[in-house]
Parts: structure tokens; C-alpha cells; sequence
């Protein structure tokens, strides 16, 4: 198989996977250069927009983070907003048909359900799924059940991410590994379905 071009519907799910495991990675290490450069391999390898909005794309991907991981007092508005002006961008560039506003309010439900799953329990891995299928379901024009698969192992990610931060973030910890898989199968599981989409 050659090499994709970037974009929501024609992304590198190993590329995009292994970035977004490093910016979980720097996320809960406070490493917040670390995350910024995960960000832009993110941003680039799932969206292929041109280098400057890519740039600025994982800039405020990077703030609503910040804004976002406080706990328990963060800024959930604030990280929202952030969100939606990224969402903005990626509209802009005309490869997604979506309202802004709305992806943001998708993105950050799901953030607020995977704190509120990995804290007190509140939220159950069923509904912290159905967060993640809305989010896929909307963003990416694709029927909900389609994407059940890519969520259901984005959260086997989040769990093994969970126990690792519990762990203590060790670098040298096997479940960053076992993370990166669950990751891949699931952006790899995404693709498939926005591909299935098309035809």
C-alpha cells in the first residue's frame, strides 16, 4: 500500500494512533512542549491542512488541554472554546461538513466523560462509548453503529492509559504499549468506517 495523503477521510491511522499516545503521554507528565509537538504530528497526519493552520490547529488543541487539565478546578468553557475555534479551522479547509460549535461540544462531552469515568464513577464505560460514537458519528458524517468498534477500543486506551497514570507514568511501563495497540485499532477501525462511508 503507498503512502495516504492526510486527511479526515484518508488519515494514517498508525500515525495518527502513536501521535495521540504521546500526547497522552505528555498530557499527564505536564510536558506540555512535548504535547504541542505531538499536537502537530496529530493534526497533520488526521487532517492534512497546510502547514500554518496545522500549526495553529495544534496550538489551541495544546491551550484547550491546558484549560481542560486542572483538577477538578479546570475551565471547561474556556476549553471548549478553544475546540471550537480548532473545529473552525478544519472546516474552513472544506474537508469536513461540520457546525463548529457543535464538534466542540462534542469533543469536550467526552473529555468531561472520561474524567468523570476515571474519578468517581459517575459516567459508565457505556456512556463514556456512546460520548466517544457521538463525537465519531457526527464529525465524520458516518452512521452511529459503524464506528462502535473504533470507540470501544479508544476506550480500552483510555483504560490502559488510566492504570498507567495510576502506576505512576513510568516511560519504561508495558501498558504505553498495550495503549498504542488499543489506539491503532481503533483509528484503524475508524478509517474503515468513514472509507465504507464513501462508497
Amino acid at each position: 500500500m503507498g503512502t495516504r495523503t492526510p486527511g479526515p477521510s484518508s488519515f494514517d491511522a498508525v500515525v495518527v494512533a502513536h501521535r495521540e499516545a504521546q500526547a497522552w503521554v505528555a498530557y499527564y507528565r505536564r510536558d506540555w512542549l512535548a504535547f504541542l509537538r505531538a499536537s502537530v504530528g496529530m493534526v497533520a497526519a488526521g487532517f492534512g491542512m497546510n502547514r500554518r493552520d496545522t500549526v495553529r490547529g495544534a496550538w489551541l488543541v495544546l491551550r484547550a488541554n491546558q484549560a481542560w487539565a486542572p483538577f477538578p478546578d479546570n475551565d471547561p468553557q474556556r476549553a471548549q472554546a478553544l475546540m471550537r475555534r480548532f473545529y473552525s479551522l478544519v472546516a474552513a479547509d472544506g474537508h469536513l461538513a461540520i457546525d463548529p460549535r457543535r464538534a466542540a461540544a462534542l469533543e469536550v462531552g467526552w473529555w468531561r466523560a472520561h474524567r468523570e469515568h476515571q474519578h468517581d464513577g459517575n459516567v459508565s464505560a457505556e456512556e463514556l462509548l456512546d460520548a466517544l460514537v457521538a463525537l465519531y458519528a457526527y464529525v465524520y458524517t458516518v452512521d452511529v453503529g459503524s464506528v462502535l468498534a473504533a470507540a470501544a477500543s479508544r476506550v480500552e486506551a483510555m483504560n490502559l492509559s488510566d492504570a498507567w497514570v495510576r502506576a505512576g507514568c513510568s516511560l519504561s511501563d508495558p501498558l504505553l504499549s498495550a495503549e498504542r495497540r488499543a489506539l491503532v485499532a481503533s483509528y484503524s477501525a475508524l478509517l474503515d468506517a468513514v472509507e465504507r462511508s464513501k462508497v
